[in-house]
């Protein structure tokens, strides 16, 4: 953790919540973390907790703030937050605000980054999205290094497909967890018990993604070594692969979560 001596985040919920069990769980001390949230949330042993901003701000033990709390509350919230960003570097979660606006919000910050890991960062399998405006060749490795702890930290140079490599990297568990339901209820439909569908599931997913991953051919090729000519498993396949019906479901769902990231960048709720 060569970037942060100490990282403040802003805001705890669900989110920063995983981050943080996983960078403890990585083998990080808690005492380089501290959280202002409101609520009585409890925070992990060690980890300094504050209950309003002066109280963090008259500290001033930390050397980077991470934003955790809804994207639209940012135009509300950011003048509070002046003192804490100052000559400090804001990293933010909040979904489809653009390093342009970071910066507007925050002007005396000395970097800007943009970061979307999912909820494996709590187990440490997660991959994380990042774009960066002020941070220096050393302060980036020491990012990628503090990110990578999460799991595979991952730069896009360029912040025009941020919203998409959300879509598909940081939303993408909500669509695989559907589909796991979605099997097991087939699953259950045809005859199964329910327990036992969801199980049979469950495990199916976790065994075939474990393998895709260590694999050194596509999950394509995965699929049709699974497969034998006119056997069950291509039989199936072919239902999926009908006019493309899968991959024609999914660039619709990808499409349709991208587009709210800009939706929430111009301030929809």
């Amino acid at each position: 953790m060569s970037e942060f001596k100490q990282l403040l985040i802003i805001g705890y919920g669900n989110m920063s919540g995983a981050m943080l069990a996983g960078w403890l769980a990585s083998g990080v001390s808690p005492d380089r973390f501290a959280v202002l949230n409101r609520s009585f949330k409890p925070a992990p042993e060690g980890v300094r907790v504050y209950r309003d901003i002066a109280a963090a701000a008259a500290a001033g033990t930390h050397d980077a703030i991470m934003l955790g709390f809804k994207p639209h509350q940012l135009a509300d919230l950011a003048p509070d937050f002046q003192e804490l960003a100052k000559q400090r570097g804001v990293y933010s979660l909040l979904a489809g605000l653009t390093l342009a606006q970071l910066r507007e919000a925050f002007p005396q910050a000395s970097a800007h980054v943009r970061v979307m890991p999912n909820l494996a960062s709590r187990i440490n399998k997660s991959p994380i999205i990042l774009a960066q405006s002020g941070l220096d060749e050393t302060a980036r490795e020491g990012v990628t290094q503090f990110f990578d702890l999460l799991g595979n930290a991952v730069w896009l140079e360029s912040e025009e497909h941020y919203d998409l490599a959300t879509a598909l990297a940081g939303s993408g568990p909500g669509f695989v967890y559907r589909f796991i339901d979605a099997l097991a209820e087939a699953g259950a439909s045809l005859g199964l018990s329910e327990d036992q569908a969801k199980s049979l599931a469950i495990a199916m997913v976790d065994g075939a993604a474990s393998l895709a991953a260590q694999a050194d051919i596509s999950p394509g090729e995965l699929a049709d070594r699974v497969a034998s000519p006119g056997g069950m498993t291509r039989q199936g396949l072919n239902v999926l692969d009908d006019k493309k019906a899968l991959v024609e479901l999914l660039t619709s769902t990808l499409d349709a979560t991208a587009k709210r990231g800009a939706e929430l960048a111009a301030g929809k709720k």
